[in-house]
Order: structure tokens, then sequence, then C-alpha cells
């Protein structure tokens, strides 16, 4: 099996583990909304999840483990997708912010900094920030 098939494979099992994140906040509820359902159809094509993924990471999202990303910024862009979630249905609640700090937990993010990183995560993508904003200001918030 050529390398490229490998990294390919580890590459998709980390796309379904985070879009296995992204419908753990989409069912923190247990419903999921019109605008929910877009952002994980959007999302889903996105990371060349097939259909019959879709539908078994939808019915069971805690089969899927995290497998994050080694490169920050792209650890930190997940983030932003899954903060995005949280306010796809134009409600933040409690549940969902619990949820997020765990999934940022399992992203490697330091645990002394989580509320911190997430706070801030909800702060930048209430106002609108773009995505190169969203990575520097979680980079200047997440100091070790």
């Amino acid at each position: 099996m050529p390398i490229s098939d490998v990294y390919s494979s580890g590459k998709h099992k980390q796309e379904i583990g985070h879009f296995a994140n992204i419908v753990k906040i989409a069912k923190t509820d247990n419903t999921i909304t019109k605008e929910e359902n877009e952002l994980l159809k959007r999302t889903a094509k996105k990371l060349n999840i097939s259909d019959n993924e879709y539908n078994k990471i939808l019915e069971n999202p805690e089969n899927y483990p995290a497998n994050p990303p080694i490169n920050y910024d792209e650890r930190i862009e997940r983030l932003h997708v899954l903060t995005k979630m949280i306010f796809a249905d134009g409600e933040v609640n409690r549940e969902e912010v619990k949820v997020m700090r765990k999934i940022a937990v399992a992203l490697h993010f330091p645990i002394k900094n989580i509320e911190k990183v997430c706070d801030e995560a909800i702060h930048l993508v209430l106002n609108e920030n773009s995505l190169e904003e969203f990575i520097k200001a979680i980079k200047n918030v997440n100091i070790p």
C-alpha cells in the first residue's frame, strides 16, 4: 500500500472524528434544527463524508474518537467549526458549551486554558470574526 493511501485513510479518520464532534454539539439538546442540519450537510460535504458515514455518525457520534490533527492551526480551525455549530440554531446553551469544552480538551488545548479559549471562541464567532482573526485571537489567548 502506498504511503499516500495510509495518509489518506488517517486523514479521513480525522475528518470523521471531527464531524462526529460537530454532531455531538448539534445533538446536545436532543434535536437537530433545520439550521444545524444545513451546517452538518455542508460540513460533511467539505470533509468528504459519505452518505452512509453521515447516517452512521448521526445515529451515534459517541462511537467515533476525536483524532485531532497535529497541526495547531488545523486544531483551531476545528474549534472554529465547533463554535459555529453552537450558534447554528441561534442560541447558545450551557450544555453545548460544556460539550465544546470537552472536545477542546480532546483537540489538545491545555486544560488550564480551556475556559478562556472556549469563551474567546464564542465571543469571536458571535462577532463574526474571520477565520484568520479567529486563529490569531485563539493563539493570543492560549498562551502556555
